[in-house]
């Protein structure tokens, strides 16, 4: 159902530099051209993919387009060799049994994300990546958790490595090799974008970046090494692959595996970021149904901040200040149950919201609201 909305891509080899592409300098300036009319097809590409025993696809992780890239090239390499596995990002290494529970068909959709901690660990609309583990689910493809738990990256990115307690180094990856300058200095700019902090934070968002990349490079060459007869398809940002200092390398450092890496096309483009760069329209995902409300969560409460104007939940009568309690019986703690109770509604479906609500001179009362949901982005 979810591949109707995929289109062809046209894929633009940007390895071979010196032999497509000339180059003028002037003032130190040097532009760069790539003959389009050399492009290949996914089904051009895929054999070649095929011959690499790692195949990193990158991403950003708000393109609906990107996953359905990323989900062609793994149905296109099963085809070929179905001793294929899938590492990705989007999960932490301590929730692997929840994860294969899920592949192997012995949890619902509903129960991988809530054992998962989906939405308190990496958030995004999941509706972006159901396609890709619904497929590894119908095909039983081992599906590897490759992250380190978002708490060590955090704590890292707070303190850096030497101020992590004993506890906190659990996860932490047992090599981890410095940042090249290249890389070092993408990372600059991607800091100072968020603005000024202290004199040492950007050493500890390298430190929390490296950490983030050899711990996923450690977890894949652990499965790698220990499954020789597997290749793996790595999915994750495209920061973590792009010309090879993050994860690419740090993997080949551990296993010596070939691999070729594919980024999805973006604003910038440079030489040797990539073995190939696909290039697609982008594309939306079908609208999500939504109560049309914005949650703050404290002491074990989410209390409504706000709603939309017009909005499902004002229309039903929520009010700002409502405590909400359940959605269709689901106890709802935290903006993770909201969205979790939410992910795959539809406009137009009708859903039962429980509240308590706060009266004049203290008094609390408990009130319920059918409510048909709107269209909109997914419940944040």
């Amino acid at each position: 159902m979810w591949l109707r909305h995929y289109r062809p891509l046209l894929v633009l080899t940007l390895a071979c530099v010196p032999g497509g592409i000339w180059a003028i300098a002037q003032d130190h300036i040097s532009s760069e051209a790539v003959d389009l009319d050399t492009t290949l097809s996914l089904e051009r590409l895929a054999p070649q993919l095929a011959t690499k025993r790692v195949v990193f696809v990158g991403e950003s992780h708000d393109r609906y387009d990107h996953h359905l890239n990323q989900l062609e090239i793994i149905r296109r390499l099963h085809q070929l060799d179905p001793s294929l596995a899938i590492g990705v990002e989007y999960f932490q290494q301590p929730f692997q049994l929840q994860v294969d529970d899920y592949i192997a068909g012995r949890t619902t959709e509903k129960e991988f994300l809530g054992a998962t901690e989906y939405y308190q660990g990496w958030g995004y609309d999941y509706r972006l990546y159901a396609p890709i583990f619904r497929f590894a689910r119908e095909q039983r493809i081992p599906v590897r958790a490759l992250n380190v738990p978002t708490s060590l990256a955090s704590a890292v990115a707070k303190v850096g490595i030497a101020g992590l307690s004993g506890q906190q180094r659990t996860y932490l990856p047992k090599e981890i090799g410095p940042a090249d300058a290249d890389y070092r200095s993408r990372l600059r700019r991607a800091f100072e974008a968020h603005g000024a902090a202290k004199p040492d934070a950007f050493d500890h968002f390298v430190e929390a970046q490296l950490v983030w990349d050899e711990g996923m490079a450690e977890s894949a060459a652990a499965y790698l090494n220990a499954n020789q007869g597997r290749r793996m398809v790595i999915l994750a940002g495209s920061g973590h692959l792009a010309f090879g200092s993050g994860i690419p390398k740090r993997l080949a450092r551990r296993t010596k595996a070939t691999f070729a890496i594919v980024l999805n096309g973006g604003d910038e483009v440079e030489p040797q970021m990539a073995d190939y760069l696909l290039l697609g329209k982008k594309q939306e995902l079908p609208a999500a149904g939504i109560l049309g409300i914005s949650l703050e969560e404290k002491d074990g409460k989410c209390r409504i901040r706000s709603l939309s104007a017009g909005g499902a939940g004002e229309k039903a009568g929520l009010k700002r200040g409502d405590v909400l309690i359940e959605i269709d019986g689901q106890t709802v703690k935290r903006i993770a149950d909201m969205r979790l109770a939410l992910w795959d509604r539809k406009p137009g479906e009708r859903v039962r919201v429980s509240v308590r609500r706060m009266r004049l001179f203290g008094a609390v009362t408990a009130r319920s609201f059918e409510i048909e949901l709107a269209p909109g982005g997914a419940e944040k």
